[in-house]
């Protein structure tokens, strides 16, 4: 068990001191949780641009397509240039990009998050371990109390 950098015995606490380990573990695993939920969110809709880039082709030029202006407006419009599409590079900034870079762009998102999500998913396991040890020591110091209460 680790907390703050140092390595703590956990039979050394007492029950409070366990408690309060225990929330903050629970509290600390929510928020890897949460993030995690949130890098794979992003990692989809990334692979989600990948497949809206690739229908971007020569026979689609000129029909007539959906453009989305939010998440529930869109309006009709013609696909005039099938060999540029514009890129959302963050922070509010558009590039026009060529079909085939702007996949490269994606691809490197999704792989960068992949591997962001696969040591978070470590660290989350880490933190369960840590929780299940700890509520184990947590479980047999309150039936050692019982125990010396049922003596009395």
């Amino acid at each position: 068990m680790a907390q703050q950098g140092q390595a703590i015995n956990l039979g050394d606490l007492e029950l409070p001191q366990l408690i309060e380990v225990r929330k903050q573990l629970e509290e600390e695993l929510s928020h890897l949780s949460n993030s995690f939920a949130q890098l794979k969110s992003a990692q989809a809709k990334f692979r989600a641009c990948m497949e809206n880039v690739a229908e971007v082709k020569p026979q689609n030029k000129d029909k007539t397509i959906l453009v989305p202006l939010t998440n529930s407006l869109y309006v009709p419009g013609k696909l005039a240039d099938v060999d540029n599409v514009i890129v959302d590079v963050g922070t509010g900034y558009y590039v026009k990009k060529p079909r085939a870079q702007a996949i490269k762009h994606y691809e490197s998102k999704v792989e960068y998050i992949g591997s962001n999500v696969s040591a978070l998913q470590e660290t989350i396991q880490k933190k369960q371990d840590n929780l299940n040890i700890l509520l184990t020591v947590l479980q047999s110091k309150l039936q050692s109390q019982a125990a010396a209460k049922d003596a009395k």
